[in-house]
């Protein structure tokens, strides 16, 4: 990658990093934080959906997979949260190793490929609310010990940076999976499987490792959520809100560039909040708005921002 493909990488993270200096309220650097955390986990879907053209309607099981490792690690077995952050993105990429074996060598793909992961987000929701190694329908929490060395910290600009940081890291890997020959060939299995098995390209193999990348990015965004609020059930863990907002992320942002999943999570994120301040917190009101959302999307062109703005300039 040349310096000038990464220069817009930097100039948004410099721009970014600054947030914390003009902007102290904690509520505000909640918002912030977890805004990241959802562009974080968009991220990993747009490496197998935008760029590889598999929809998944159940990246929450890669969130949740993470999130439960990382916690569970802490408070079942006294891990240090730095290594159980980073079993838990192993996990998570484990899982979507797993769920694409199983998916993409019996050939689904298409709705079929994303009703089951919706299945196994929802097999995975249901076991983590009965097990007793999840806390159950109780949940998980994780002491609270604020210290840097326990990946806990007083100050909520710690954790903004830290997010900031893995976001802008997933952005790099980005840029250099599509000047990279596997994005190259996960691009060709997106536009013409059949077409790019006849040239030569392992579509099965491209696929796994999609999925797994993508699920090791969408679990980083778990385990950081975890550390975060210190607290996990399975509603939060593996709950439709999290497979939602990181599919409709990357559509209204641009599915298959690099900062699509950002824009998409800041517009979804500020939207939502923005609406429960008018109307109040109603449950579920941001999904009925995430829903309408992605219809609008899915019937009128052009489908994302950057296509509207370039038409309203035309």
């Amino acid at each position: 990658m040349s310096a000038r493909e990464l220069a817009p990488i930097a100039v948004f993270a410099a721009v970014a990093a600054l947030l914390p200096l003009f902007v102290t309220q904690n509520t505000w650097l909640n918002f912030a934080v977890f805004t990241l955390i959802i562009c974080l986990a968009a991220q990993g879907w747009n490496i197998l959906g935008g760029y590889g053209g598999q929809y998944s309607f159940g990246h929450a099981a890669f969130f949740g997979t993470a999130a439960y490792t990382t916690a569970i690690l802490q408070v079942r077995y006294g891990v240090n949260p730095y290594p159980a952050f980073a079993a838990g993105v192993a996990a998570a990429a484990a899982v979507g190793f797993g769920i694409g074996a199983l998916s993409f060598r019996s050939g689904l793909r298409g709705s079929y490929f994303a009703l089951v992961t919706l299945a196994f987000a929802e097999v995975f929701r249901v076991l983590a609310n009965a097990a007793e190694l999840t806390g159950g329908a109780a949940g998980l929490l994780i002491p609270i010990d604020v210290r840097a060395a326990n990946f806990q910290f007083a100050a909520r600009e710690n954790f903004y940076w830290i997010a900031l940081a893995l976001v802008t890291a997933c952005l790099v890997i980005t840029r250099a999976l599509e000047r990279s020959r596997l994005g190259a060939q996960l691009v060709a299995v997106r536009e013409n499987e059949s077409a790019a098995r006849a040239l030569g390209v392992d579509a099965l193999s491209v696929k796994l490792a999609a999925i797994a990348l993508s699920a090791g990015i969408t679990g980083a965004a778990g385990a950081l959520y975890a550390q975060y609020f210190l607290y996990l059930d399975a509603t939060i863990a593996y709950g439709t809100w999290i497979s939602v907002e990181a599919l409709l992320a990357p559509i209204i942002g641009g599915a298959g560039t690099v900062f699509g999943p950002v824009l998409g999570g800041i517009v979804l994120h500020g939207l939502s909040e923005f609406t429960k301040t008018l109307v109040g917190r109603i449950p579920g009101l941001d999904l009925v708005i995430f829903g309408v959302l992605l219809i609008l999307v899915v019937r009128f062109p052009p489908r994302e921002i950057p296509g509207l703005l370039r038409r309203w300039r035309r």
